[in-house]
């Protein structure tokens, strides 16, 4: 055999090895393929049944959940049904404004709460109201949780006006029954001013800008009220004042950010709006003369556009420097000779910090020191 056909033979050879090699290799892969098909389409029949049996799971949990509310649902209205008999017979056996039906009304109303129906939640706990006022007379301690359990009722259906009423009902009876520094006054003084701040941020009571400023003003008043009468007690409570001291300041924050954002003209000028002048003109009479005739007319003062600027100004100026006392007043409680713990002055100091940076915002969005 020539050394072409030896060269030869092993080019073939080695063709043939080549084929055989890619069709293995073809092979493998396409059983590697197949396999990996079949191992998928397993894999996703089985992650299916798991879909379809968490499915299956959830539902008999909600069908479950419905059933216990429906059962409860008329386990409430036979109980509600009793209660409302057990009135009647009280009515008809001790009167109508006996004191053991404002437990009996009570009763009803939470029934009626969980039933979700606020509205007849409500008018129970009216009546429950009426009958403690009539008992113990009507500023007694009594009333309280009732009060406040209308305000939750009444905040339910959002019938802001009546909640606002009743806010200031509350206020006005802890104000008779308890001393400023007591502290079940404090807590309600805090709650008072936390409820007309939300009053103010929200609109709930749908007001007008003047509205809305003269509500401010009030509340920003009331805290200086409350204020300044517990730093004449001798041990005053210092979380309490802090509360307070922190509701003044963001409702003088508050009032602040209206007065920037709002007109000058919108403010009273404390000069007149208008002034009298003295328009006279040469005419000629029916007989030829020349006469002059003066007429008085009312203009616009100019000073009085100055005044409204000034007027604003200061209104901005008075709010921003109680935010100023404020803070003044809160950093004093947790100095260095105060008798609170470390982590109260900690927590403080957070507070304070918070609203030195609200004020120093409030400052920085008005160019040349005030909008006009």
């Amino acid at each position: 055999m020539s050394a072409y056909s030896v060269i030869r033979l092993c080019f073939s050879s080695a063709a043939v090895a080549l084929k055989f090699a890619a069709w293995l290799i073809f092979s493998v892969s396409l059983s590697a393929s197949v396999l990996g098909q079949s191992g998928g389409a397993h894999v996703g029949f089985e992650e299916e049944q798991a879909a379809a049996k968490a499915a299956q799971v959830r539902a008999e949990k909600l069908a479950r959940k419905e059933a216990a509310k429906e059962a409860r649902m008329q386990e409430l209205a036979g109980e509600l049904a009793k209660r409302q008999e057990a009135i009647v017979d009280l009515q008809s056996q001790q009167g109508i404004y006996d004191q053991s039906l404002i437990e009996a009304y009570d009763d009803v109303a939470r029934l009626y709460l969980e039933l979700e129906d606020y509205e007849s939640a409500a008018g129970a706990l009216g009546e429950a109201l009426q009958i403690a006022r009539i008992n113990s007379g009507l500023y007694s301690e009594q009333q309280l949780p009732l009060i406040q359990a209308l305000i939750d009722a009444r905040s339910r259906i959002q019938q802001w006006q009546e909640v606002d009423d009743l806010a200031h009902l509350i206020h006005y009876i802890s104000q008779r029954l308890y001393a400023l520094s007591d502290r079940q006054y404090l807590s309600a003084a805090q709650d008072y001013g936390e409820w007309k701040l939300r009053v103010i941020r929200e609109n709930l009571l749908q007001q007008n800008s003047r509205g809305l400023m003269n509500t401010t003003e009030d509340l920003s008043s009331f805290y200086e009220f409350v204020i300044s009468g517990l730093e004449r007690e001798v041990d005053a409570d210092a979380r309490g004042m802090m509360a307070l001291l922190q509701g003044k300041s963001q409702a003088d924050i508050v009032m602040a950010r209206n007065i920037a954002s709002t007109p000058y003209n919108y403010f009273q000028g404390t000069e007149s709006q208008y002034i009298t002048q003295s328009r006279c003109q040469n005419r000629r009479n029916a007989a030829g003369q020349v006469v002059r005739q003066c007429v008085n007319v009312q203009v616009e003062n100019p000073r009085y556009r100055r005044s409204q600027q000034e007027a604003k100004r200061m209104a901005l100026y008075r709010h921003t420097s109680a935010i100023d006392r404020s803070l003044e007043r809160m950093r004093t409680l947790y100095g260095p000779d105060s008798l609170l713990t470390l982590s109260e002055k900690q927590e403080f100091d957070a507070v304070v910090r918070q609203l030195q940076t609200e004020a120093d915002s409030l400052r920085r969005v008005r160019p040349s020191g005030f909008l006009f």
